[in-house]
């Protein structure tokens, strides 16, 4: 992870790398050994699956939405409720929308 940020911070530059296609500053946000949900109930336990992951987003030239709806936080663990949004094109030409309420539980560094 880049410097201290909190949980917020850390999902608005996933927006933003995301949205604006920008995969090396996304990749900075994840510590090596950081296990990434990419599927429900599957876990990308390495930098070259979170980045293949995150790539595939990036290539739906997509608009990905998201709101933090509540983070509980316990010394410097952080248990995060989030709803986003994403709409994309496959490489096929398909239209992909897809929306979540997801939570998730993250290490992070105090302000």
């Amino acid at each position: 992870m880049s410097g201290k940020m909190t949980p917020e911070e850390v999902l608005n530059s996933v927006t933003e790398g995301i949205n604006a296609g920008d995969l090396d500053s996304l990749m900075t946000l994840y510590e090596p050994l950081t296990c990434f949900a990419s599927q429900p109930g599957q876990l990308t336990k390495s930098q070259d699956g979170i980045h293949k992951c995150l790539g595939n987003f990036i290539n739906m030239k997509g608009k990905l939405g998201l709101r933090v709806k509540r983070v509980f936080r316990a010394n410097e663990l952080a248990l995060v409720t989030t709803e986003w949004s994403f709409s994309g094109t496959e490489s096929d030409g398909k239209q992909v929308h897809m929306w979540k309420i997801w939570q998730f539980a993250d290490h992070y560094m105090k302000s």
